[in-house]
Formats: C-alpha cells, structure tokens, sequence
C-alpha cells in the first residue's frame, strides 16, 4: 500500500523533501522553496549566488536561443569575451546553413581560428534581466467558473498591456501563464541579435550514433557547438555590424576540469521547452491510441523519402541534414513515449488520482459546484476531438509537410493584394520581392525530387485513412480521376506549378497575376485543404479544446486546494527554470545496472568504417588509441557523457550542468530511453539526463582541433 500511495504522489508531481532530483522550478522561489533541500544535496552557493536581479548571479550566464519566451535551445556563457557553449544539434541550422559540398561543416567542422573567422549565425538569444509575479493584475475580477473564452477577452489585453509598457530598447516582455492560466508571471529579457559561429566539430563527433543512439544510454556524443555574442562599444545588444565587439557579461561559468564522480551534486539552468505533468488519464488515452501511432508513421514516411534522396546525392544530404534531425528527434520521441506511458501504467494512475479528486470536491457544496464536472469536461472534450484526430495529424504532419504547398501558401497574401482594388502597385510589387527572397532560402535547401516523392506518399495516406466524408470533395476527385496513381498524381501537379523551380516562381513574381496564382494547381490544392480545415474541423476542435483547457485549469486549482501544504511545480513552457539532483547510473531492467559515466574507448568499440552514423575521423581514433587525451583524461582515461538523474525536457537542449561550486561540468543533451514517458510522468528511479562531460567538449576543442586559443580565454578550474 505504501508503495501505491508513493507512485500517486510522484505522478500528480508533489514534491515532498527527497524528491529534489524532480521538478522544473523558477529561479525566483529557489529560496523559498528548494534551498534547504538542495544544500542537503551538496550546494555551496547562496541563493543570491543563483539568481539575483541586483547582483551578478548564474541566471546572467544563461541564454535561451531564438525568441524571448519561444526559445528551442539553451546556452551558457564560458568566457569574459561572450563565448558561449550550446549543442551540435541546436546549431545544427547554422552549420548545415554555412556548408557547401566544397566547405562542408557538417562533415568537416568548422573552426574560426581567428575573431575575423567568426560567421554572422542569424540567430538572436536572450538572457533574462528579471521575472516578477503579475497574477494579481492579470486575473483581477476573473470568476474561477468562467469558460476559457470569457476569460480570454479580459485576460489577453492586460497581458498586451504589461508586455507593452515593460517592453522598450533592447529589453523585451513576455506574459506567461502558470499551472494553465492559475498564476501568471512576466519575464524581461535583454536580447542580443549579433550572435556569430565560432566552432563545431564534425557530425562524426557532435551526430556520433545518430538516430541508433539517440535517446539511448550509453552515449559517446560530442554534442556541443560554440558562438559568440557581439555588443556594440558600450556593451549594448545591437544588429550586426563589423565595429560591434565581444560582449563582457554580467557572468560567465567557470569551467570545472576536476571531474564528477557518482553522487556529485547537480544542477541544470535552463529554458524547458513544455511538458504536460498534469495531462488527464484521458489525454493520455487520446495521445498512446489515436494521435502518436499516425503521427510516428508520418514521419518514417518522411524519414525514408528523405532518406532515399540523402543516400543519392551529398548535395542532398547536406540540404536535408536539418530537416532530417528535426523530423527524426520527435519520431523516435513519440515511439518512446507511447511505450513508457503503457509500461509504467501512467493512464491507471492517473485515473486514480482524478478518483481522489472527484470524491473530495463531491464532499463540500461549494467545491462540487465548481469542481465536480471537471472529469466529466475531460471526457467530453476528447471525444470530441477523437472524430477529427486522424484528419487533423495527417494535415500537420502529412500535407503540412510537402514543401511546395507551404511555399504556395505563403502567396495568400499576395492573392489578396492582387484581388483587391485598393492595393496599389507599389505594395503588390513590395510583396513580390518579399516572397523571391524567401524564395532564396526555400530553394537553397529544397530537392524536387524528394518533395514530390513526399506528395506522392502523403496523398495516398489522407485518402486511405481520413474518413472519406472528412476530404474535400476536389481532392477525391483528383485522386480518383488519376485513378489512385498517386506518383503520377504528383508528378503533374508539380509540371505545372509555378512552385516547383525558383526559375518559374521567380519569372511569375516579375509581373504577378491573380489569374495565375489562382490556377496553380499547388495554389490550389493549399487554399483547398486550409480552407476546409479552417472551417470544417478547426471549430470542433477548438470549443473541445477550450472544453480541456478549462477542465485542466480547474483540475489543477483544486488538486493545489486539496493539498495545501505541499509545493507543485508548473508545467515547463520555455522560461528560465533550475533543476536539481546529483551525478547517477540507473537499472533499466532486471540484471541490468549502468554506470553514470561513459568513456573515450567506447567510441572505439562502437566505430564503423564507413558508416554514416558510427564512422570516427582518423584524426580523433589516433589521440584515442594514443590515449592522448592531455589534461582533460586522468589515469588513460577520458570521460565522454555522465548521467544525472535531473529533470528536463526538450529547450533544455544545451543547458548547462553546474556542480555544487557553481562551475561548468557538462552539457545537457538529451533524456534516456526507459523514461520517455518524462514529459508527462517524472520516473524518479529511470529518468535520466545524458549529458557531454565538459573535459570531452574541451579536448575536442584542444587536442582534436588546435583551437587552443578558445581554452585560453575561459576559466579552468584544476
């Protein structure tokens, strides 16, 4: 019974003292919540040390890439001059972007020897200045009992407003909602977007596994990339320009060379992308039997295409490395998610939590008036959404993912600019040249070939498997007029697209025509299925949706109500967040133990000559076999990756992992397979993260590269 009782606390994600290797916790509360169990864990720091707004403190070494409040990777800052450290795999677009078949990045790695070396990235990233509680103007006079739609309408301008009044210069606000629209904070961030590319090394050692790997313990991944942040000569964030300078920032991680051993503290700083910790039994039915089976056949279907086009040709390879990575990570995530949600019965254990729930809100009047339809809205609303599911995977997945269509949608604006008599020329003329330059970089990465192949395969899906009553009426006759010769279906629209060639799209925008773009048959068939989706599915899921999203919101208010006492941690949704746990191998299975620590002679044993995923560079099998590994091995031995038994999830990607001291000792990259079920139900005695040992990274670096002058400019700690 005890162990029962223990397995239902774990999953409605209470944190009880112990328990400190689970939760997603915001900076702000590490004093009042988490301070005393992290010392009890091994932390030397103060919580100022950590986060201070006033003062220099680790949050100001910490970077989300991308936007403010929709970053998809972290990074950390290792130098006084604004070198920062993130994954192979988050700047992997920037490297597959700057590879030619002659440079080739991806292959070959790049290095920039020298400050001039340095490549314009294109990207922007963000460190936060402050975080502050805003519930209290955000909800004021919001009755708990309104519909998502009513509070919406009150909710959505206040939380413009506060982003407008906070946003100004290089500062930008983001509102976000807590515990699904319980609690609401604001995040200021300083946004730089003068990043340049400094270093990777190759796929073969930042890809090393490649898909077999991924997920997968044990690792011997190299998964790291390095930038750098310009300012202007005041130190201030501002757009690329060759008199902007490094960066000196508010504070960098010193990089720790010492090592970690199994029970080590550590901590993880970083932007968790989303997790759905407090998702119903009823969701969980609705993902592991209706949406991930279609949507993990969709993408293998992509993959192989992909694939199929890759193996043929390096030029195609090196457009599609990207594209590749992104589809293939949440494929095998998917597969891995379905099959740990059923082995660890998360669906039954939550059911029963939600059986504790109903029964304590049915035992007080005025708890039952606004809790006791909660389960009910759950079931409602995905029974309403199980009609469409199958329609609505395959449209995201599927028809989204044909490459000529979304570059045939993205000419809706001009459709209308044509049609209308008060656009002048002008403006027509003015889109026309936006939509060539995105052109450009469409066309750059883009292979015809591929994507028709891609069309093919995802025509013969929508019509063997949406309802027939749920597809526009001219697609099934397209297919049937082609009778279901879905190759030569494709092969024709994509003859007599002007979508199909940079050469025709471009000779179409000199002198654009609504007659024209109207016609094309990719025009065509993307206003054909967005608009019946828009209006023929999009409604019903919609009022399903807010029917969850407030049964969730009431479930999550009540379930804090019923358990006054203890701490709940928000669900991830890509701001600052701290984890914290120490350095642990784990038992997968029976007879089964692996240790915390991989190392450089298992890259050896695992090397395939040849092989697109476990080939080594002869460079690198040399230092191994030399056991040449300088001050980063001890005893002939180097450490690859480490595990720690902290709690992330996807945009932790690059996040650093940081000892008891406050010093850099790894690079978070990935979770394991057995607890893929992590983003919904935390698995205290499975869940891992794998992560490069920072003396690995460094070696690289060092050794491997000749980039020593990278290591001079940090702060080892011996």
């Amino acid at each position: 019974m005890k162990r029962i009782v223990l397995i239902l606390l774990a999953i409605v994600m209470i944190a009880p003292e112990g328990r400190s290797d689970e939760g997603m916790w915001l900076p702000m509360f590490v004093k009042r919540l988490n301070y005393t169990d992290m010392q009890a864990q091994g932390l030397k720091l103060t919580p100022e040390e950590i986060y201070d707004i006033n003062n220099s403190s680790l949050k100001d070494a910490i970077l989300g890439l991308g936007s403010p409040g929709r970053n998809f990777c972290t990074g950390e800052i290792i130098s006084k001059e604004g070198l920062f450290l993130t994954n192979h795999h988050c700047g992997y677009g920037v490297i597959q972007k700057n590879s030619t078949v002659d440079n080739n990045y991806l292959k070959d790695g790049f290095w920039a020897m020298k400050r001039s070396d340095e490549i314009p990235a294109g990207i922007n990233v963000s460190i936060l200045d402050r975080m502050k509680d805003v519930t209290s103007i955000v909800l004021e006079g919001v009755d708990p009992a309104m519909s998502t739609d009513e509070r919406r309408k009150i909710i959505g301008p206040r939380m413009d407003s506060l982003k407008e009044a906070n946003s100004e210069g290089n500062m930008e606000a983001v509102v976000k909602s807590f515990y699904k629209g319980n609690e609401y904070y604001m995040f200021i961030y300083k946004v730089y977007k003068d990043i340049r590319f400094v270093g990777a090394p190759p796929s073969a050692v930042g890809k090393f596994g490649g898909d077999t790997d991924n997920w997968m313990w044990p690792r011997h991944t190299g998964d790291f990339t390095l930038f750098r942040i310009y300012a202007d000569k005041d130190n201030n964030p501002a757009e690329y320009s060759e008199d902007n300078v490094p960066l000196k920032p508010k504070h960098h991680l010193p990089v720790n060379i010492k090592g970690v051993n199994t029970g080590d503290f550590a901590m993880i700083f970083g932007f968790p992308g989303s997790t759905e910790r407090y998702l119903s039994s009823y969701g969980i039915e609705h993902k592991i039997d209706k949406e991930y089976p279609t949507r993990i056949k969709a993408r293998r279907m992509k993959l192989d295409r992909y694939e199929e086009g890759m193996n043929k040709d390096e030029a195609v390879r090196i457009q599609y490395a990207s594209k590749h990575a992104g589809v293939s990570n949440y494929w095998k995530n998917f597969i891995g998610m379905n099959k740990a949600l059923r082995a660890l019965g998360v669906k039954e254990q939550k059911a029963a939590t939600e059986a504790q729930f109903a029964e304590w809100a049915k035992k007080d009047p005025k708890r039952s008036e606004l809790y006791g339809g909660v389960l009910d809205m759950y079931e409602e609303g995905y029974e309403a959404l199980l009609s469409t599911q199958k329609k609505r995977d395959l449209f995201v997945e599927g028809f989204l993912g044909i490459e000529m269509l979304g570059l045939a949608g993205g000419a809706q604006g001009l459709d209308k600019a044509l049609s209308a008599e008060e656009v002048s020329d002008e403006e027509v003329a003015a889109m026309a040249e936006k939509m060539k330059a995105g052109a450009v970089w469409h066309f750059k990465n883009y292979n015809l070939e591929v994507d028709r192949n891609i069309m093919s395969d995802v025509f013969e899906m929508m019509y063997t498997q949406i309802p027939m009553d749920q597809l526009p009426t001219d697609f099934k006759t397209l297919i049937e007029k082609g009778k279901k010769d879905y190759v030569g279906i494709a092969e024709k629209i994509f003859s007599k697209s002007i979508f199909a060639s940079s050469e025709s799209l471009n000779s179409f925008l000199e002198s654009p025509k609504a007659k024209t773009l109207q016609k094309d048959p990719a025009y065509k068939l993307y206003t054909l299925f967005f608009n019946d989706y828009m209006e023929n599915t999009y409604p019903t899921r919609s009022v399903a949706g807010e029917k969850i999203n407030t049964a969730e919101r009431l479930f999550i208010r009540g379930l804090r109500e019923m358990n006054p006492n203890e701490a709940y941690y928000p669900d991830a949704n890509s701001t600052l967040r701290l984890t914290y746990g120490t350095v642990s191998g784990y038992e997968p299975k029976d007879a089964t133990t692996y240790n915390y620590f991989t190392t450089a002679q298992g890259i050896l044993e695992k090397y395939v000559p040849g092989d697109l995923e476990f080939d080594v560079p002869e460079k690198l099998i040399n230092l191994i076999k030399a056991k040449d590994y300088g001050q980063y091995g001890k005893d002939g031995v180097l450490k690859v990756c480490f595990l720690s038994n902290n709690d992330i999830t996807g945009g932790n990607s690059g996040s650093p992992v940081i000892n008891a001291e406050g010093y850099l000792i790894g690079t978070a990259f990935d979770g394991n397979w057995e607890a893929m079920s992590g983003d919904v139900a935390f698995e205290p005695n499975l869940q891992r993260t794998i992560s490069v040992d920072i003396r690995y990274t460094l070696f690289i670096i060092d050794k491997y590269a000749g980039a020593t002058h990278l290591i001079d400019e940090m702060t080892l700690v011996k």
